[in-house]
């Protein structure tokens, strides 16, 4: 009798694959278990076994798989659903979700190995320059690898030339497919059990006195084992005893000591709790009960508490209650930044409960992590994570908890699975029968609807936490202040009065600008000519610390020119400005204080963020610049100015959001002012005082807000009243993307006619030397959503199969915002 295994590959196909196995690895296998098996003529894969059965497969002959790579399965059945929900909702393929979900050290994929073939007997003479090259390499190396080869021959296609050898047979070629995680292992040692007994040690003791330095490192072991119970950790011993490996090592031979290795995590947070989670005060307390009620009834609530309430301290009381009921929580951030102070806080509640994923954690740690939830350990039962936590093996969830939850980083823009994480959670929550708790200063206007609408429970903390006040927020006319001369740089008078007031009172301030690098653009004032990116569609932006011009979509960059490309002027100017910009400033103008700056140039690495953040708290930097990053949930206390210097470029922004991300921008940095008894003071420059998000914003009008946007969505048709799907062509043709797009919009407009708009060119039309149209479908509400898929689906895989259009890459994404 045949056996057969369906499997999912990590490659962007949507159907799963058909392999054969014999009657023991039948027994053996189980669903959620990695196995290597051959895709295509040589490139072997490890493929996720979604079912075992005996149904060989109509259309080709089943292959048989190379071997298992798992002793135990490390994905769930619960997961396999919220794959299929993601890769049906997403409209992507099961194998880019397996991709997104899994750390990189499970998506083994085999590499081409090549040698040389000893039967074969190779007169060089015949050999080509960079075929010798190879073969000479091959002399003095077992193997080699792709990339070994093209440093060799100094060129990117190196296939021909391997075609070539393996043609003279020369050369031979195999896949090896290897395990990227390796486990720390750590030394320990102890005494040898024969001298457990006294009268023997006493006896080897005396025997050392010719050996001072050996017998001085066994007391220190016996000094260690009697302050701790632990066992002792070679490096440790060592470190105490001021000794070196070599006095070991002739301890260990003489068998007096015993050498040992323990597998350890990586990550470890070992040790009691520091302190108990605080007493509510009453508004947090009338919160927390609230939400308790309405969890009876609804699986999903907003707290919705001003910046500075103690929202931190409710969530605390709820995961406190899902741990006494032995239930997992996963604690969702929109930024890494986030995760350095609340992991320090709710360490210090739930020291050794305690799991971090995020990016940032090396492919070793993210594999820890991973088994440490998929074996529901105890240091696992709090998992705080960006986005990407959401795909962890949860077995026992009780509780999500989404914090910052209108925050956009939530959603996955590039590669797919395009997924929205807030949205996932509640789908998963449902999996497990579990509770979602969502969590804003400013809710999203979707999040807030579905309140209205009775959807999702609601609670409200309308004071922030010790009655502390919220931040007196002005706004400053900068258009009036450029005409009167009253500018210095980009710093108005005002501004810079209150910036001198706040530092000599020893408080530190919070600059926010939402552009990094030093000046969007350089200009030649004789010519008028900017710089480029080649492959986008972008002006180079100046970075000052490095003196080059860099592009943010691709990251090309060139040296700061020293005169205009064009006309060959040395007269060059920088137009706009950043954070790098607003640093140099503010270095010339309080040149007594220490200026921070905080942006993706300045915190890159895996505690880039945790050194400037505590820095900060510690009050080092007195004047810290920043980027959007710095305005979302950080809790500095000795921050009493907060200054926004351009509101208008987040407001004059092509896109039906962008009302609505300012204030909530705008909310969210005026939040970090004044957290401590004194009322802090935020002052927003702008050109236009007079916008109605920027009043909205300077009295604190989040329900204003809601009702004007509200009723703007519901008269231009955009969400939450329309389902939107975004579909993207790119191409290095232009007139191909324009061709094909075309064809794709009308073929729509036949099935949904008035609800497509475009093809348009978006704003930046080019990245990376690929040309993006767009077109845009509006699902109403009465549509179903389902066959509106299964339309768009049916048109693309027709576009697929015409030659013209080969090559153009389609993208749909589902919710794009």
């Amino acid at each position: 009798m045949s056996y057969f295994i369906n499997v999912i590959l990590p490659i962007p196909l949507d159907k799963e694959f058909t392999y054969r196995i014999n009657k023991t690895e039948a027994s053996f296998i189980k669903t959620g278990m990695r196995v290597a098996v051959q895709f295509g003529k040589s490139k072997i894969y490890a493929a996720l076994v979604t079912s075992i059965h005996q149904n060989p497969p109509l259309v080709y002959e089943a292959k048989e798989i190379e071997h298992i790579l798992d002793e135990k399965s490390i994905v769930t059945k619960s997961q396999l659903q919220l794959w299929s929900w993601i890769a049906s909702y997403y409209m992507c393929t099961l194998g880019e979700v397996m991709r997104a979900a899994l750390p990189g050290a499970f998506l083994l994929e085999s590499e081409t190995i090549i040698q040389r073939n000893i039967d074969n007997v190779v007169d060089d003479v015949s050999l080509k320059d960079d075929e010798f090259l190879v073969y000479e390499a091959l002399q003095h190396q077992s193997l080699l690898r792709i990339q070994e080869i093209m440093n060799i021959v100094s060129k990117k296609n190196v296939l021909p030339v391997i075609k070539r050898l393996l043609e003279k047979e020369i050369i031979t070629v195999q896949e090896e497919i290897y395990e990227q995680y390796k486990p720390k292992v750590v030394r320990f040692v102890k005494l040898h059990p024969e001298f457990a007994i006294e009268e023997k040690l006493q006896t080897v003791l005396q025997d050392m006195k010719r050996a001072p330095k050996q017998r001085e490192l066994l007391m220190h072991l016996f000094t260690l084992q009697a302050q701790n119970s632990k066992p002792i950790k070679v490096s440790d011993l060592l470190k105490t005893a001021n000794s070196n490996a070599s006095i070991l090592k002739a301890l260990i031979q003489k068998d007096i000591l015993q050498e040992y290795y323990l597998q350890k995590d990586r990550i470890d947070n070992e040790g009691e709790a520091v302190e108990n989670s605080k007493e509510l005060n009453q508004y947090q307390l009338n919160s927390y009960h609230t939400l308790k009620e309405q969890f009876r009834e609804k699986d999903v609530c907003l707290l919705h508490g001003v910046t500075s309430s103690g929202k931190t301290e409710v969530y605390t009381k709820f995961i406190e209650e899902t741990l006494q009921e032995g239930k997992q929580i996963l604690y969702l951030l929109p930024e890494i930044a986030l995760t350095t102070q609340l992991i320090t806080r709710l360490q210090n509640y739930f020291k050794d409960k305690l799991t971090v994923f995020h990016s940032k954690y090396s492919v070793n740690e993210r594999v820890e992590a991973w088994y440490n939830v998929l074996n529901n350990k105890t240091k696992a039962q709090i998992i705080i994570g960006a986005r990407s936590a959401i795909f962890l093996p949860f077995s026992n969830l009780g509780l999500i908890i989404v914090d910052e939850e209108h925050e956009n980083t939530f959603k996955q823009y590039d590669p797919a699975p395009r997924y929205h994480a807030r949205d996932t959670a509640i789908v998963l929550a449902k999996m497990f029968e579990a509770k979602v708790l969502l969590g804003s200063a400013t809710p999203s206007l979707e999040t807030y609807y579905n309140v209205k609408q009775k959807k999702y429970g609601f609670a409200e903390l309308t004071r922030r936490f010790g009655g502390v006040l919220m931040p007196e927020i002005n706004l400053v006319d900068i258009k009036t202040k450029y005409r009167k001369k009253e500018m210095t740089g980009h710093f108005s008078d005002t501004l810079l009065l209150q910036m001198q007031n706040t530092l000599k009172e020893g408080e530190q301030i919070i600059l926010f600008q939402n552009r990094r690098g030093y000046s969007p653009v350089v200009e030649c004032n004789t010519c008028g000519h900017s710089p480029q990116c080649p492959n986008c569609d972008v002006s180079l932006t100046f970075h000052h610390y490095k003196n080059q011009l860099r592009c943010h979509y691709c990251g090309y960059h060139i040296a700061m020119m020293q005169k205009c490309m064009a006309c060959g002027s040395v007269d060059l100017n920088t137009k706009g400005f950043g954070t790098e910009q607003i640093e140099k400033e503010l270095q010339e103008l309080f040149p007594d204080h220490t200026i921070g700056r905080m942006d993706q140039d300045t915190t890159r690495g895996k505690h880039g963020y945790e050194k400037l953040i505590n820095r900060f708290e510690e009050g080092e930097i007195d004047i810290m610049v920043g980027t959007q990053m710095l305005s979302k949930g950080l809790d500095f206390r000795n921050v009493s100015l907060v200054g926004v210097l351009n509101a208008d470029n987040l407001l004059n922004f092509p896109d039906f959001r962008a009302h609505e991300r300012s204030f909530h921008l705008m909310q969210q940095v005026a939040g970090r002012a004044g957290r401590t008894n004194k009322r802090g003071k935020v002052l927003i420059q702008t050109y236009n005082p007079f916008h109605q998000i920027l009043q909205q914003v300077s009295v604190n009008d989040y329900l204003g807000m809601y009702k004007d946007q509200i009723e703007e969505r519901h008269q231009y048709k955009y969400p939450p009243f329309y389902k939107i799907i975004k579909i993207t062509g790119k191409h290095k043709d232009y007139n191909r993307v324009n061709e094909a797009t075309n064809w794709f919009a009308k073929s729509l407009r036949n099935v949904f006619h008035d609800h497509v708009l475009g093809p348009e060119f978006p704003l930046i039309s080019r990245i990376r030397n690929q040309y993006h149209k767009n077109i845009i479908v509006k699902i109403p509400r009465g549509q179903s959503l389902h066959k509106t898929k299964e339309a768009i689906r049916r048109i693309h895989t027709t576009f697929s199969t015409i030659k013209e259009f080969s090559g153009v890459r389609i993208i749909i994404n589902v919710d794009p915002f």
